[in-house]
């Protein structure tokens, strides 16, 4: 990626890295299931070239001694145990997003998700249990329940390429509700010889925790601490203790960062570059990181271990088995390894795509997925992926055989699942351009970010009023980022569908300037000439000074007589405040910020990231157009 490309992933100094968390989650998953799947090539090709080695590797014991107390266990248990409560912690992270930033922000959309989710588990395991009733295997249905929600998005990424990013976020919502019972299930079901003096301490200790979260404490070493003893109380219970991870992660809120706290970072980095001292430093770097929310922070620092480092070790440690003809004659016929296939494979698109249409219809439409159908049934056939928790549960249902049928019951699943949604996409792409937008997008009603919709008659508008597709924009005229953008949206308003929106947020704090330009572009719009002002400022962001703006007006012909009292009596200030109200009621904290037809644009803002984002937006339009008319 090119220079300027880059830079056009950023806002303001201050907002830079904040935006995009969903696609940051999913471009991190589509590039760790590579990496998760060399781990598994790895460990298959390891246990069946040295499999007395695999296998003493891994229950190498390695303990850590507190005095007269030691906790020992191999080295797979400290990965299932262990390391695998981190990976959890990031997937309470993103439940928890979800509930404060994304669709669930709207409770009434969690009815959904939660139905789906549930019977996408129960099916499955019905299935499972019906192969295996009466049997050995019998105990082991919680093998059968959990989609591995991050290999599935890593997947869909390779073999549904092109696939709008609603429906991964559809897949994510629902199947984080069965990563949440699923561990429920461990703890409950599969923790055997429960201590109930350990449990309690692990109980006390989350209770503080939550409760030094909620007081909004921020001090990272006092979380790490009760923590690792959540963690540690749980393990000496009896139950597992990846749980921890899940409950610590819930309780991380995820917002987007206030004016207030923005401004009090920028405060501190302008000491800072006044006296470059090393208490300064840190002060400006504390404050820099606490304008963030704790979600971000924690997602930001431990989503790239998980994925690329923790969730292939889980893999290296778990997958290997010795496989040979007679092996795969007797597991293929095993009612353990049949059970999770067609659990999987058959039971988890049924659940969600006939659950999704039977509450459609039940509500008469106030409840339906926020995909089209073929979305829908897309993240049936990748939900029908078990791996990470359902490898975890049958470490402790199984063992021998049994276990390695298991094994080989999950990796089927992988390559299954992968084949299946590619051909449902493959079979999307032949459908006619409007067929194909209503069949993955659907038409559920959209949130609306933007609290302020656009007035004609109010706001600075270029293009055709009757566009199907409407970008605002919040800029500072003196703000570098803006003025990159501006290339971008001069190529965007080359379509002739496009209407766009200037909206004014000097961000006077760290652009001095920008306040007073801001209200030279509305004394220059009293005259009729708004666009053009707009368009000497940020070709010119360098020269803002009182003289350079009389010198643009002058070269618009304007009366500096009149511009020149307006400005002084500062007549559009309301008008450049009003704009700044706005975003602050939409969340918006830093330039530049788009939304699309209503809906905040996250991410990058470079020609092909917006265009394939207006292109979306537009086949949603021309959906709910025919929808409308039918």
């Amino acid at each position: 990626m090119s220079e300027s490309t880059a830079r056009l992933t950023g806002r303001s100094r201050w907002t830079r890295g904040v935006a995009a968390p969903m696609r940051a989650f999913l471009r991190t998953e589509a590039g760790s299931s590579g990496v998760l799947a060399a781990a598994i090539v790895l460990a298959l090709l390891w246990a069946n070239l040295a499999p007395d080695s695999y296998e003493s590797f891994w229950r190498t014991e390695f303990s850590l001694r507190f005095g007269a107390e030691e906790l020992g266990l191999d080295l797979r248990e400290w990965i299932n145990s262990g390391l695998m409560t981190l990976f959890f912690l990031v997937v309470g992270l993103e439940a928890r997003r979800e509930f404060d930033l994304g669709d669930l922000r709207e409770r009434s959309r969690f009815v959904l998700p939660v139905v789906a989710g549930v019977a996408g588990m129960i099916l499955p395991v019905l299935i499972f249990l019906s192969f295996n009733a009466g049997g050995d295997g019998a105990h082991g249905w919680g093998v059968a329940m959990s989609t591995d929600t991050a290999l599935a998005l890593g997947l869909l990424a390779l073999v549904g390429r092109g696939v709008p990013d609603r429906v991964r976020v559809f897949l994510l919502t629902v199947f984080v509700v069965d990563d949440l019972i699923a561990l429920l299930v461990i703890a409950v079901v599969y923790s055997e010889n429960i201590s109930f003096m350990p449990l309690l301490m692990a109980i006390v200790a989350f209770a503080v925790l939550f409760g030094l979260a909620l007081a909004g404490v921020r001090k990272p070493w006092v979380y790490v601490l009760l923590g690792v003893l959540t963690w540690a109380s749980l393990l000496t219970s009896g139950v597992d203790p990846v749980v921890a991870g899940l409950a610590i992660g819930l309780t991380a809120p995820a917002y987007s960062p206030g004016r207030d706290d923005l401004e009090q970072a920028s405060g501190l980095f302008r000491l800072f570059r006044e006296q470059p001292t090393p208490e300064l430093a840190r002060s400006a770097s504390l404050g820099l990181n606490f304008s963030l929310s704790p979600n971000d922070r924690l997602q930001h620092f431990y989503h790239p271990w998980t994925s690329y480092l923790i969730v292939p070790l889980f893999g290296l440690a778990n997958a290997g088995i010795p496989i040979d003809l007679d092996f795969l004659g007797q597991a293929y016929t095993s009612p353990i390894t049949l059970g999770i296939i067609v659990g999987y494979a058959v039971g988890k698109p049924l659940a969600v795509t006939i659950t999704s249409w039977a509450l459609a219809r039940f509500t008469r439409g106030r409840v339906v997925p926020l995909v089209g159908w073929v979305g829908v049934l897309g993240s049936g056939t990748i939900a029908g992926i078990g791996f990470t928790v359902s490898l975890l549960i049958a470490t402790l249902a199984f063992d021998g055989p049994e276990l390695a049928e298991a094994k080989l019951g999950l990796l089927t699943t992988l390559v299954i699942a992968s084949a299946v949604t590619w051909s449902v996409f493959r079979a999307a792409k032949l459908l006619s351009p409007p067929q194909k937008a209503a069949a993955l997008l659907g038409n559920a009603e959209q949130l609306v970010d933007l609290v302020d919709p656009v007035d004609q008659q109010c706001d600075h508008v270029r293009g055709p009023e009757n566009a199907s597709v409407t970008l605002v924009e919040y800029g500072d005229f003196e703000c570098p980022y803006c003025g990159l953008a501006e290339n971008v949206v001069r190529d965007l308003l080359k379509d002739d569908d496009l209407r766009y929106v200037w909206r004014h947020l000097p961000l006077t704090d760290v652009h001095p300037r920008a306040q007073i330009a801001a209200e030279v572009a509305e004394a220059a719009a009293a005259q009729g000439r708004f666009w053009e002002m707009h368009d000497l400022l940020l070709a010119n962001q360098d020269k803002l000074q009182p003289a350079d703006l009389m010198r643009y007006a002058e070269q618009l012909g304007l009366d500096l007589e009149r511009l020149h009292d307006d400005v002084k009596r500062h007549v559009a200030a309301g008008r450049v405040a009003r704009d700044v109200e706005t975003a602050d009621l939409s969340g918006v904290s830093g330039t530049p910020t788009f939304f699309i037809n209503g809906q905040r644009h996250y991410g990058a803002y470079d020609i092909e990231t917006l265009t394939k984002a207006i292109k979306t937006a537009r086949a949603r339009a021309l959906v709910a157009e025919r929808n409308g008319g039918n």
